[in-house]
């Protein structure tokens, strides 16, 4: 409703994945040109993982458009399936039949396929996003289907794309085999404040407007990036509310004060509190995970001694409790979140029980 007010040809900030739009920050750049080295030297598997918003899908919707008819893609985005479902997925993007077929027939179906696609020169690409929600079967069935191959090339080129679950599920005991054919593996981080402006003026430019800071003052940038944390998906949501709020105030642009009046709009915390808030595991009594530090453990320890002498379960508990947190906070190692709430949730119980007999 506001083009016309601010000159523009289309509207600079929706939320859908366009890829006319796409800023090629440093990390998606990288992401991209691991993608592409894939394809064009039939590597084997590309893991890309990000975090919500993080331009995952336009990142591949950019690839995507840069194909020829000598590529097959099959491209799921639906992706909490079973094994038969998956399957029958991709022979559905290859351009195949495959309702009436049992597992063991879609396996050679698209095996066949597969092969025949390859001896006629066709370069063959399964794309699958929003990969962390696969199950452990579906991702054994394309390790299984990523195993064929020549004797130099690989027929069927993989890239899962998702969120940083991904990588936890994947570094999962059982998935070894799986792991062992990923090539490259990359995290598309958050934008940096400076990239953050320049994706903002990007996006205006792609829109139209002749001088984007003009109409995005340079004073309205670090507000934007403390209550987004350099997520596009975010930045377009505020952005777009923030040219509402101008709009609505015949104001030709967006300021400081505009975008403050944007935040109260949507009634956003600093990103970094929205974040810590959001990791929050549920209320214990001992509070939250990030806050346990080695001293709170060892009042811990104290308080459950004079409680009851026998404590076996308890310090076994307490002392794992102190080596994942050292391991996190000396050295370089993925200690995730739900292990050490995990932790706390045990020791919980255990103090429950010890105290329900207590009153006994």
């Amino acid at each position: 409703m506001y083009l016309d007010h601010f000159h523009l040809k289309e509207h600079p900030f929706q939320i859908t994945p366009d890829s006319d739009f796409l800023y090629m920050s440093a990390a998606h750049s990288r992401a991209k040109a691991y993608m592409d080295y894939s394809i064009r030297n039939r590597d084997g598997f590309v893991i890309i993982t990000g975090e919500v918003g993080a331009g995952k899908t336009t990142l591949i919707r950019k690839l995507l458009s840069e194909f020829d008819d000598s590529v097959l893609v099959a491209k799921i985005f639906q992706t909490q399936l079973d094994e038969t479902q998956f399957l029958q997925a991709v022979l559905v993007e290859f351009g195949l039949n495959p309702f009436n077929a049992g597992k063991v027939e879609l396996m050679d179906m698209l095996s066949s396929f597969l092969v025949e696609s390859f001896l006629k020169r066709k370069q063959l690409i399964l794309i699958v996003d929003e990969a962390q929600n696969l199950n452990r079967r579906v991702l054994e069935e394309i390790r299984m289907l990523s195993g064929l191959e020549t004797e130099k090339q690989k027929i069927l080129h993989v890239i899962l794309v998702g969120q940083p679950e991904l990588n936890e599920t994947l570094d999962a005991p059982g998935l070894e085999q799986l792991t062992q054919r990923v090539r490259l593996r990359f995290h598309i981080a958050a934008l940096t404040e400076a990239e953050s402006a320049d994706y903002i003026y990007h996006r205006l430019r792609v829109a139209g407007a002749v001088d984007p800071e003009a109409l995005f003052a340079r004073e309205a940038i670090p507000p934007i990036y403390e209550y987004t944390g350099g997520i596009p998906r975010l930045i377009n949501t505020l952005c777009d509310t923030a040219l509402t709020c101008a709009f609505a105030d015949d104001s030709q642009c967006v300021s400081e004060e505009t975008v403050k009046s944007a935040i109260l709009e949507l009634q956003w915390k600093p990103f970094n509190a929205r974040s810590r808030q959001s990791l929050r595991p549920s209320p214990s009594p001992f509070g939250d995970a990030e806050s346990v530090n080695h001293r709170d453990i060892g009042d811990l320890a104290r308080a459950v001694a004079a409680m009851e002498p026998r404590l076996d379960g308890i310090e076994s508990l307490l002392k794992s409790m102190v080596t994942v947190l050292q391991a996190r906070n000396r050295i370089s190692v993925r200690v995730s979140q739900s292990q050490i709430t995990q932790f706390l949730q045990q020791i919980s119980a255990e103090i429950g029980k010890l105290q329900t007999n207590h009153d006994a």
